[in-house]
């Protein structure tokens, strides 16, 4: 495993590429990194961990740890870990097999938040819009009252 480095896998390499912004894309996240870290939260939220696979090692490549340290969503990974774990050791600075561990959770979700993007962004020229009304119906699943007559299963 590449030291400190977040690997994507290489299927889904072009997909993290038009999430974020650039020249030739209007991407919703502004790095690679943003991009990363939703899909993890994704994955988690929808209980999908998958394994990467084969790397890529064209662009985007391995990222810095230190990228998501520097955006703020190094949480997520230590949340991530903790959760699945349910081990706070999980968080120790020291043990060279924590960090592993905890870098192999989020990739692996990471790359199951990717495969559920893939499946709501297929055909989608405008991902930001897309990704807004996904977000909008996973909260509004949570404020449902169980029991409760859902009209919105027929808006599909």
């Amino acid at each position: 495993m590449g030291a400190n480095r977040i690997r994507i896998a290489k299927d889904k390499a072009d997909l993290v590429q038009a999430l974020v912004a650039s020249d030739s894309t209007t991407g919703p996240f502004q790095t690679y990194a943003d991009a990363i870290a939703f899909a993890a939260a994704l994955g988690a939220k929808r209980k999908k961990r998958s394994p990467l696979g084969e790397i890529s090692k064209r662009e985007p490549g391995a990222i810095a740890l230190e990228v998501f340290v520097s955006r703020g969503t190094d949480r997520v990974i230590q949340l991530l870990a903790i959760a699945e774990t349910k081990d706070i050791k999980i968080l120790s600075p020291t043990d060279e097999n924590s960090e592993e561990q905890r870098i192999r959770i989020f990739e692996e979700y990471a790359n199951g938040g990717l495969e559920i993007l893939q499946e709501e962004l297929r055909g989608i020229v405008d991902y930001s819009t897309t990704l807004l009304l996904l977000l909008s119906s996973e909260r509004n699943k949570e404020e449902q009252v169980e029991g409760e007559f859902d009209l919105s299963r027929f808006l599909t």
